[in-house]
């Protein structure tokens, strides 16, 4: 083996010779030809030192400070390559080769301190070059992976020469490591590696002119180097436990240490082929150090688009397209929980439900209100243990071309499922991403559904609120219709016999028909009616109500000596009028006062309705009196009087002022400007 061993350094020492010589005849000034020249250099004296060691006899170490160099220049030319450093310059500021110079340099200076200055500690040298070469073949594995084409032509003989190199070192100190010391056998055959990997090298060299290389960084690439790592890392560990049984195991050392690197070995090649550690690996790594593969913000843009421009009134079609449309799936429906355990289609699209889906979703909706996990029944299939708990008949699902189960999560309640068929484009099972956007997709639509649900209850509720509005105003109304007949009935007993009351009366029932021939028209259309307007007196108006009002206490006077005619609604503004003389009778004893100012000026009408009653203070006033539905009187008031004339006032232009002190009284204010 040492004859052998001789003539493989010397051949190869005789080959790096010539290929370090063409290198100086081509002259290739760049960063990269340099690096090539510098790691064919350390060969050279590293194999050449090797060929003498078999001859002298003397300590390796001197070789291994070579070997140390030349894996420092090999992984520079691989990194440089890589990241296309284009000169010197640049060399020295690039991020990535500052990290590799600062770590060699830390990892180096440690080990060759400890193996020079602390006896028989070989060992920390061989851990030294098996992380050394574990760390350059991850780098070469990387460039060859994402060149692309044109320059995995040029680069394939150099990957092959260094990668043969590396490989076969990283075993020689791995099993050096493991048992404290080199196998010459190995060390021996090792320079034959050298041998053969010049004529690569120098394929490269002249492939490569100038050695740009167009490489990008890809998922897998990043998925392979690290398990390639995690193998590196467990020989790590495997080499350094193989050393303590080694070192405690006596005579016995040597066997066991073999026993235990079978065994060692098997284990990491389980763990390697386990689907779900590369799974857990891979998603990992996609998680942790790429970039996603939906852009979060633009698919967040257009779903709110297709939401917004949606012609559809079925909101719930809206949301099944939306969903589907992410992952390009043909068909889908919707499914709503109700009450009892029972399940309610809410819209379908080319997938005919039946009573055994049903069935299933029961099981679906246990595992999903307790992991709210998006399930794909391909992969419930394929892969066993894949949804922990979950038992259901997926035949069931096949036969009605449902794939995906995406459940709908109203805070912590599920509300129903997106039923989906397989996507389009990718057959592959949903990874991480698709369930990420997928579940943010479906937050947003659940948001969008209890909305338009939410919506559609706030209407009818809306509807049966202004239904309520209009009957109050109705009741209002009628109220006043009482009051006229009852007026006329009130004055019959006296004034029967009066022309002038008989002529008035008719007049006042006239006007009661029509008031409610008003209010049934209301009720029949379920609209308030448009104002009629018209030109009338102010004075008789005012007259008139004092009049009906009047037949309480206490009486009213009215102070209004200008004749004034407005175009007005009489009705409304009569009923207002009354209504707020009705509760000044009301908040005012038998033997106090009401009193009515009017004036006209400055094109408006002003009218004060004054009274010496209990008054009102300041916070009822400001929080209460203008407010609807709010009354002081119990069931016998609606609420709605003073905010009908202030609503009714304001529309026409006008003010209502309120003045009042607790036990003194009240004015209420009224200023209408005249339209003509």
């Amino acid at each position: 083996m040492e004859l052998l061993g001789l003539s493989g350094y010397i051949l190869a020492s005789f080959a790096y010779f010539i290929f370090v010589l063409l290198l100086f005849a081509a002259r290739n000034r760049t960063l990269l030809g340099r690096l090539v020249l510098l790691g064919s250099l350390a060969s050279l004296v590293s194999f050449t030192l090797g060929a003498f060691q078999l001859t002298q006899h003397f300590s390796l170490t001197n070789i291994l400070i070579f070997e140390n160099f030349k894996l420092l220049f090999w992984s520079l030319l691989i990194l440089t390559t890589r990241e296309s450093v284009p000169s010197f310059k640049a060399f020295f500021v690039n991020k990535v080769v500052k990290q590799y110079l600062i770590i060699w340099v830390l990892l180096s200076s440690v080990s060759w301190l400890i193996a020079l200055y602390i006896e028989d500690n070989s060992k920390y040298l061989f851990m030294l070059f098996l992380v050394l070469n574990l760390w350059a073949l991850v780098q070469l594995e990387q460039l060859y992976r994402n060149a692309d084409l044109k320059s995995k032509w040029a680069l394939w003989p150099m990957v092959i020469a260094l990668g043969a190199v590396f490989v076969f070192d990283f075993i020689l100190f791995a099993q050096a490591s493991m048992l404290n010391k080199l196998d010459f056998d190995l060390w021996y055959v090792r320079s034959l590696i050298g041998v053969i990997s010049v004529p690569l090298l120098l394929i490269s060299t002249r492939r490569m002119k100038d050695w740009s290389v167009n490489v990008f960084i890809s998922r897998e690439m990043v998925f392979y180097s690290s398990m390639l790592m995690i193998s590196g890392l467990y020989l790590l560990v495997m080499a350094f436990a193989g050393y303590i049984i080694n070192y405690l195991g006596g005579e016995w050392g040597s066997k066991i240490s073999i026993a235990f690197l079978v065994m060692g070995s098997i284990v990491l090649a389980v763990l390697l082929m386990t689907e779900r550690l590369r799974r857990e690996v891979k998603v990992f790594i996609t998680k942790h150090f790429f970039a996603n593969k939906y852009e979060y913000k633009e698919e967040w843009l257009k779903l709110i688009e297709q939401l917004e421009i949606s012609q559809s009134g079925d909101y719930y079609k809206t949301a099944l397209n939306c969903i589907c449309s992410t992952l390009k799936i043909s068909h889908g429906l919707i499914i709503k929980k109700q009450n009892l355990g029972r399940y309610g289609i809410l819209y379908n699209e080319g997938i005919i439900a039946d009573q055994h889906l049903f069935f299933q979703l029961e099981n679906i909706d246990t595992f999903c209100q307790e992991n709210n996990w998006i399930i794909d029944i391909r992969e419930y299939d394929k892969v066993e243990k894949s949804y922990p708990k979950l038992t259901i008949d997926s035949s069931v699902f096949v036969k009605l071309n449902i794939s995906i189960i995406v459940p709908i999560m109203i805070g912590e309640q599920l509300y129903g499922f997106f039923l989906l068929s397989s996507p389009l484009e990718d057959k592959k099972l949903l990874n991480w991403e698709d369930r990420d956007l997928l579940l943010a997709i479906s937050k947003q639509l659940s948001h969008y559904l209890s909305l338009n649900e939410a919506n559609e209850k706030l209407a009818e509720a809306k509807q049966f609120d202004a239904f309520n509005r209009m009957s109050a105003f109705l009741v209002h109304d009628l109220k006043n219709v009482q009051a006229q007949l009852t007026l006329i009935n009130s004055n019959a007993k006296k004034h029967r016999n009066n022309p002038e009351f008989v002529d008035d009366a008719f007049e006042t029932v006239e006007s009661a028909a029509l008031r409610l021939e008003k209010v049934l028209t209301q009720l029949r259309n379920k609209t308030a009616l448009e104002a009629k307007h018209k030109k009338i007196n102010i004075k008789k108006l005012l007259e008139k109500v004092v009049l009906q009002r009047n037949i309480d206490k206490p009486h009213v006077e009215l102070s209004f000596d200008e004749v004034v005619e407005m175009i007005i609604e009489e009705e409304t503004f009569s009923s207002v009028i009354n209504h707020l003389i009705q509760n000044a009778q009301e908040a005012t004893s038998d033997d106090g006062w009401v009193k009515i100012k009017a004036s006209y000026f400055n094109d408006s009408l002003n009218v004060a309705i004054t009274d010496n009653g209990s008054g009102m203070s300041k916070d009822f006033i400001n929080k209460r009196l203008f407010k609807a539905f709010d009354t002081t009187k119990g069931n016998a008031g609606m609420g709605i009087g003073v905010f009908e004339a202030k609503q009714y006032i304001e529309s026409l232009g006008g003010t209502i002022q309120v003045t009042s002190f607790e036990g003194k009284g009240t004015t209420f204010h009224l200023t209408l400007p005249d339209t003509k």
